[in-house]
């Protein structure tokens, strides 16, 4: 099992390494394309041993990645808007020791791994279909299906309302629906390892990443508060928004993440 979780690892690393060309790509592009690589090369390693669940579970892994990398390269490519704003808010690479640089590089790439490793111990373990399984595959894909509808829209309402707040569709749920199907995804891949990890290291994997990526989550809500607060905080139809909107999960009055110094994202 660590040899194959090396392998995802190898992956990751050689996929993200586009990071180096351009710093933020490390966790934005190289995020993206290195879960979708991962997703293929667990469906390769374990071609045998695939059952429907395991199947699509590495066909999510590889529609989550490639659909989020698409979508942010497309982002880049024509939203001036997003460029200034990651120039300002994420350093350009161009200061960066390359120690640094290196060190950003394997911590993301190991991440990366970790969050895939349920769907690893699953194959790996050869842990039959059951509960587990199925409901975490059910939520990992609602949290798609999730992330995609906000990207969508906010895309679309940006192009009409460039100056405006995205208020509308999955926007009336919670202010950040983006970052709460990127929290659904990975708690559904999760909870597909429950009953497939064995042994403290798996666990440690498992546990591991999925905090990392919930944490990287809430800090994202974070940093796109505070800019929304200095963009729109003297509209008052915003600060009525964010007063009845929760930030990140439904139907629980946390309105607010800015004063949280230690979430990063």
């Amino acid at each position: 099992m660590a040899v194959s979780f090396l392998i995802l690892f190898a992956v990751a690393l050689a996929v993200s390494a586009i990071g180096f060309r351009r710093f933020v790509w490390f966790i934005s592009l190289g995020y993206g394309f290195s879960i979708a690589g991962i997703g293929v090369a667990l469906a390769i390693m374990f071609a045998k041993g695939l059952s429907p669940l395991t199947a699509a579970l590495c066909v999510m892994l590889v529609v989550y990645g490639c659909r989020l990398g698409g979508f942010l390269l497309a982002r880049e490519r024509r939203s001036g808007a997003y460029r200034d704003a990651m120039k300002r808010e994420i350093k350009d690479g161009s200061g960066v020791p390359m120690v640094a640089k290196i060190a950003t590089w394997a911590a993301c790439a190991l991440l990366y791994a970790c969050e895939a490793s349920p769907v690893l111990f699953r194959l790996g373990n050869q842990a039959a279909t059951d509960a587990a399984g199925v409901i975490g595959a059910v939520i990992m894909a609602m949290g798609i299906v999730l992330e995609s509808v906000a990207d969508h829209t906010k895309s679309a309402f940006k192009k009409t309302h460039p100056k405006r707040f995205c208020d509308v569709g999955v926007f009336r749920l919670v202010r950040c629906p983006n970052y709460l199907g990127e929290v659904l995804t990975w708690t559904g891949v999760f909870i597909s390892g429950w009953t497939a990890a064995q042994g403290f290291w798996q666990w440690v994997a498992m546990v591991a990443g999925w905090t990392c990526i919930t944490w990287i989550m809430f800090g994202g809500a974070r940093r796109l508060e505070i800019r929304q607060t200095r963009n729109y905080g003297d509209d008052s139809e915003y600060r009525d928004y964010a007063a009845r909107t929760p930030i990140l999960i439904p139907f629980v009055p946390l309105y607010s993440v800015a004063k949280f110094k230690w979430l990063v994202g």
